[in-house]
């Protein structure tokens, strides 16, 4: 499976998970012209779609209510207390739920400060450890539950971590089985939140290898 052709709405990181018995029986049939070709075509065939306005980040949360709407009809939310890396009670947020590793802004700080990043979420105790910008960088991670699009490999690979993000150059090596991939990282990189998508392309970028879910 390789990215769309157009690089703007590419969407190979959120179907990196199909294997072969999934692709074989998957069509993409505007993966290879761009989303301009695409409007033409469905005006030529006058869709009513044809001129809808393209959709923002998680189409289907609101942009009324938010996220923190969308979550709070569907779990509870609890009061998290923000502490500093050495334990230390700095503040506190009314949501643990909505907090991320790498979020700045509404952590429950005063501004004025230096600026401080959330490190680590422990749903658990309620706790959000911050820290300095430079505290986020890593030179590897884990990586669980991948799957592979065609054989599994490892190696020098581009790996993704988010939906529209970059690439950053990495190797990949087996972590007891296919299923877990550590990675090593050319260059630092901020952690990235368990649970997040952790997809792998080729070395030009272009084909989707796999991908899984970062482990904590």
């Amino acid at each position: 499976m390789e990215r769309g052709a157009d690089a703007a709405k590419d969407q190979s990181y959120v179907v990196h998970m199909l294997d072969q018995t999934a692709l074989s029986r998957t069509l993409f049939p505007v993966g290879d012209i761009d989303k301009a070709r695409v409007r033409e075509l469905a005006v030529e065939r006058r869709l009513r779609t044809a001129s809808k306005p393209d959709s923002q980040d998680v189409c289907f949360i609101t942009s009324r209510g938010g996220r923190e709407t969308f979550l709070g009809k569907r779990i509870d939310f609890r009061p998290g207390r923000v502490v500093d890396g050495g334990g230390i009670r700095i503040g506190e947020v009314a949501a643990i739920e909505m907090v991320t590793i790498g979020q700045r802004r509404g952590i429950g700080l005063p501004g004025g400060g230096p600026k401080r990043y959330v490190l680590d979420v422990d749903m658990t105790a309620g706790m959000v450890v911050v820290g300095d910008e430079d505290d986020l960088m890593r030179t590897s991670m884990r990586v669980e539950h991948v799957a592979w699009t065609d054989e599994p490999q490892v190696g020098p690979v581009r790996v993704q971590c988010s939906a529209h993000g970059a690439t950053a150059k990495a190797t990949t090596a087996f972590a007891g089985d296919a299923g877990t991939v550590d990675v090593t990282w050319d260059a630092p990189q901020r952690r990235v939140a368990p649970g997040q998508s952790v997809v792998f392309y080729d070395a030009a970028d272009r084909v989707v290898l796999g991908g899984g879910i970062a482990a904590r």
